[in-house]
């Protein structure tokens, strides 16, 4: 009797597979279309293949930083971003359901502020109609600004119908740039640690500005979320790491390298 029900069971079983398959298939085939579907009703355009424009305007956030920080700097006391914009146009096309390519121009303005304690800082401070260069030790305060353009070419991956990433390098050009600060509560030995000490108090603090030994040119590398809120409308957030000092190389006053390191938040419009 057993074998009789092992039997039936596997002529039903062999019967009844190839409708089961045809059913998987179907559905595979319907999850398909509804995918498809729903990439196409959230775009960035109907056409899978596409290519357009993104309207970007955001806020800007970060610094220019030293990574890791140096011995010579003790302890951050203050640090404040000097938010800034950005606005610009991607241009975008895309390959495949999934995978674009997207190239854009923005004007951006960045900056921060910033206090350190300090210790033997190398350093060329404004005294009086002098310079004096040496190693400071005792509290540094620094202002930076750069305006320009960013020219970003990145790679471009859907991950479902809403969510987009891109990454790739970017090209910036500081049409202005800016680096100056104080420094005061402490001393300078003139020429090296051992030279001639100068005291700096609060009440008379001490100014320098290396704006002129800055680069105009910066690049590194560019990190890019969108989420679609509207089929037209997203929010997005972007990271640009620099990736090269922002002094010239002939620049030896400051001993260690600083980079840009900046985020943008904001919203787009895709045409």
């Amino acid at each position: 009797m057993k074998l009789r029900q092992y039997i039936t069971a596997l002529i039903l079983t062999i019967s009844l597979a190839p409708l089961h398959a045809q059913l998987i298939k179907e559905r595979m085939q319907d999850n398909r279309e509804n995918r498809e579907a729903n990439y196409a009703k959230w775009g960035p355009t109907s056409d899978r293949d596409g290519m357009g424009f993104v309207v970007r305007a955001g806020y800007v956030l970060g610094g220019t930083s030293p990574m890791p920080l140096p011995a010579e700097i003790r302890k951050i006391n203050e640090f404040s971003p000097k938010g800034g914009f950005s606005l610009g146009v991607d241009g975008y096309k895309y390959f495949s359901t999934r995978w674009g390519v997207s190239a854009g121009l923005r004007f951006f303005m960045q900056g921060m502020h910033t206090g350190a304690d300090v210790k033997n800082y190398s350093m060329a401070i404004v005294m009086g109609e002098d310079v004096v260069k040496g190693r400071f030790t005792g509290t540094d305060i620094t202002d930076t600004r750069m305006t320009g353009f960013t020219i970003p070419l990145t790679a471009t991956y859907r991950i479902g119908a809403r969510w987009t990433f891109n990454l790739g390098p970017y090209l910036s050009y500081w049409i202005y740039r800016d680096f100056n600060g104080e420094v005061f509560n402490g001393y300078l030995r003139e020429n090296s640690p051992t030279g001639q000490k100068i005291e700096i108090g609060a009440d008379n603090p001490a100014s320098y500005d290396f704006s002129d030994d800055m680069r105009h040119v910066s690049w590194g590398m560019e990190f890019c979320a969108d989420y679609r809120i509207r089929k037209h409308f997203n929010v997005f957030g972007l990271l640009d790491w620099g990736m090269n000092d922002v002094f010239k190389r002939d620049f030896e006053t400051i001993t260690f390298s600083l980079f840009p390191l900046y985020a943008t938040i904001g919203m787009a419009y895709y045409y």
